[in-house]
């Protein structure tokens, strides 16, 4: 694994990030591997398994979807460390090429990092580069135990 990241940059460790794949049910069926971390930025590999195709033997398009998730979940923890809490709101995914019988590696990189809102992207592409899809995803930062002033 390779992190290109000065260490006092990041938030979390690789070590954390990826025990935090292994207990979390939802990323470990699909068995999504940490590649690389930096600040703001994390890439999963994909490794394939027959189960992803769908019918026409290509990989079905959840498991992309799921990949940039989990893969921009733990970049927003390189920025603000493995116990902030932050949810998907939003998700736009871009199919432009299948996947067949292959490993996929899927990049998320955090482009703007509000106080409420978190913004950014994720990609996947084969083994040869070829980009598979583009997904533009928002995050809710939630933050618990904080009083909200009515207006």
């Amino acid at each position: 694994m390779k992190s290109t990241a000065v260490q006092s940059d990041v938030c979390v460790t690789e070590k954390e990030l990826r025990q935090i794949l292994q207990d979390s049910p939802f990323a470990r069926i699909y068995r999504f591997k940490l590649h690389s971390f930096s600040s703001g930025t994390c890439t999963l590999l994909v490794p394939f398994m027959k189960s992803m195709e769908r019918p026409g033997g290509i990989i079905a398009g959840a498991i992309f979807m799921t990949a940039a998730d989990v893969a921009m979940w733990l970049a927003i923890m390189t920025r603000l460390g493995r116990k902030a809490v932050s949810v998907t709101s939003e998700m736009t995914t871009a199919f432009l090429n299948p996947a067949r019988q292959e490993n996929v590696h899927c990049t998320a990189r955090i482009l703007k990092l509000g106080q409420s809102r978190i913004y950014g992207v994720a990609e996947c592409s084969n083994e040869a580069g070829q980009l598979l899809t583009h997904h533009t995803l928002t995050y809710a930062r939630i933050q618990y135990g904080q009083k909200h002033k009515r207006r």
